[in-house]
Order: C-alpha cells, then sequence, then structure tokens
C-alpha cells in the first residue's frame, strides 16, 4: 500500500440490487471483506462495471493517484479529477475508479467506525475498522476484479 491509499481490501459481493434496482444503470452491492472486519454497501454504474454475487473484487481508497505518494493539493483548482493523464498512475492498475467527498463519518466505538462517501451520486457506506479520513476530503475510489 503506498502512502496516499488509506485503505485497500479484497471483498466479495454478498448481495446485488436487494431492495430491487432503482436505476436503469447502477446497481448496489452488498460486500465483506476478507481480511478485515469491514462491510460495504457501494453503488457502480453496472453498464460500464458489471458484478455479480461471489465476485470478488479489490477495492481501493486513495488520496492521490500518484505513485510517488503525493497527496493532491486541495488549495489548486483542478480542470479534471485525472491530475496529469500523461504519466503513470494508481489508475492504471485498476479497472474501474471514482472520483469523490467523505461527506459523514459516524465512529461510535473506538474500535469501529462508518464512512460515507459520494462519488457524483454514486454512494458508498463503509462499516468496519476504522479508515484515516476527513469529512470533507477527497477521495479516489479504485476497483479490480480478481479472478
Amino acid at each position: 500500500m503506498s502512502r496516499n491509499e488509506v485503505f485497500t481490501d479484497i471483498f466479495e459481493v454478498n448481495d446485488l440490487d436487494q431492495d430491487g434496482k432503482k436505476f436503469d444503470r447502477v446497481s448496489r452491492i452488498k460486500a465483506t471483506s476478507e481480511s478485515a472486519d469491514m462491510e460495504i454497501i457501494l453503488d457502480i454504474n453496472s453498464e460500464i462495471y458489471p458484478m455479480r454475487v461471489q465476485d470478488k473484487f479489490t477495492l481501493t481508497l486513495a488520496l492521490s493517484l500518484s505513485l510517488d505518494g503525493g497527496a493532491n493539493d486541495s488549495s489548486v483548482k483542478r480542470e479534471s479529477w485525472r491530475e496529469v493523464a500523461a504519466k503513470r498512475s494508481l489508475a492504471d492498475d485498476y479497472e474501474y475508479v471514482m472520483f469523490g467527498k467523505v461527506y459523514k463519518y459516524d465512529e461510535r466505538e473506538r474500535s469501529k467506525a462508518t464512512v460515507y462517501a459520494s462519488f457524483g451520486g454514486l454512494l458508498l457506506c463503509m462499516s468496519g475498522d476504522p479508515v484515516q479520513v476527513n469529512i470533507g476530503q477527497e477521495v479516489y475510489l479504485l476497483l479490480r476484479k480478481n479472478s
């Protein structure tokens, strides 16, 4: 895990659209991690990245796509979510990338926390071991299916 990655783990999809499909191109997956005590609910664009129950995938939350570990400078206005398109980045190692913002962090117990993030309306709810992010922090969510 590089310095700009705040979380990485392998998950298995347990449920897909449990409450029915709300939107044509969006699926809500529920998944459980293999090594950490973590459960997620995640909205994904199922048209470009279809998932099935029992699919295994790697999920990474990162503060930057830079491979050298440099974090984003939030004071600099970006034209795009991509920092530098010509350079190799963390996104090159993944199949599905979203850019968003943490909007809620709930730590009821010292050892358990829930992180909520929005990626242009696609939502993530991550419950389990605390993740080192702050409310208002911009994050990248990266997915890669494991065979």
